[in-house]
């Protein structure tokens, strides 16, 4: 006779991988067909707004999902590449890739500055240290000569990308931000799923027992903590071309709460989850932009909503519910 157990063999860790892999493909591939049927059933601006904002929320998840490091200016990143970039493209007349890259490159190097400081900070406190730089982002944004104080930097050309493609076609510029997102979100995936990703986990769930196996926490931290700001700033340099405007909105402290609740919304530490919460939340201020204050009122609904009922964020139950990895 057989053993009850006989028929039901253990899976090995490589096929938990594989499974996994093909699962977010599939999601992988059905998320871009949405995407790339988006513009037939909704305003093709609107979509390019939750893809930028989709992608500072991946960018961050990057950061708190999977290293555990909650910051609370994570917009001085989104709001100074947005700034350096509208001003390239403007004043110094770049075309849109190489604006978009010198927006990324300078919250790349805030980014490795404000972390090198913030980094040596544990907890509530390194919060309280990314937000304090958020506020003199924020101070030499309003001050500073170049950026227009409160006008802002306004009517920003959109350029031609590598001299061919007309930006100024919503189709040509949509299909742009889309490679971008989707190009973004394709790294992100692979740093999570790399060697290095997976120190980022051991970080996260038990940082002293990551020190004792010899691993170097504070460089991966600060590894992690750059890569994040040079996403967000793509998602800031890529939306203020895609919008001719960079202003203090992005560089306020509100836009750092944004994302936090795109995040969380979501699903903190998923793939898919805060694309699905950046959109859920851009949707909201679009389609209720009427109602005007009561917006943030029906956002904090949803977000009390989101925390008593999927405390893993919609894509969390999702995923647990369909015993997939998302």
């Amino acid at each position: 006779m057989t053993h009850p157990h006989s028929t039901v063999p253990n899976r090995s860790p490589n096929d938990n991988n594989a499974r996994a892999a093909r699962q977010e493909f599939t999601a992988f591939v059905l998320m871009t067909v949405l995407l790339c049927a988006a513009p037939l059933v909704a305003y093709p601006v609107f979509v390019m707004k939750a893809l930028c904002f989709a992608l500072f929320a991946c960018a961050f998840n990057l950061l708190v999902g999977y290293v555990g490091l909650l910051s609370f200016g994570h917009a001085m990143f989104l709001g100074s590449a947005g700034y350096v970039s509208a001003h390239a493209a403007k004043v110094w007349g770049l075309p849109p890739e190489l604006a978009i890259l010198a927006g990324t490159a300078s919250a790349t190097l805030l980014g490795l500055g404000v972390g090198l400081l913030a980094i040596r900070r544990q907890g509530i406190y390194f919060s309280m240290t990314t937000l304090a730089f958020a506020q003199m982002v924020y101070f030499l944004a309003l001050e500073l000569p170049f950026t227009h104080g409160e006008d802002g930097i306004q009517a920003v050309p959109r350029g031609k990308f590598l001299g061919f493609f007309d930006l100024t076609n919503e189709m040509n510029l949509y299909i742009f931000v889309l490679a971008i997102f989707l190009g973004a979100f394709l790294f992100i995936r692979r740093i999570i799923n790399s060697p290095f990703g997976e120190v980022l986990k051991a970080i996260r769930e038990n940082e002293r027992r990551a020190i004792s196996l010899g691993y170097k926490v504070d460089q991966y931290k600060i590894m992690a903590f750059v890569l994040s700001a040079a996403l967000a700033g793509l998602a800031g340099a890529t939306k203020d071309i895609v919008f001719q405007l960079a202003s203090l909105t992005d560089v306020h402290f509100a836009a750092s709460g944004e994302v936090v609740l795109m995040t969380l919304l979501g699903g903190m530490g998923t793939l898919f989850g805060p694309v699905v919460g950046a959109f859920v939340i851009v949707a909201t201020e679009n389609y209720f932009a009427e109602v005007g204050d009561w917006v943030s009122i029906i956002q904090g609904v949803i977000f009390v909503i989101c925390v008593l009922a999927f405390r893993k964020g919609v894509v969390g139950v999702i995923a647990e519910k369909l015993g997939w990895s998302l």
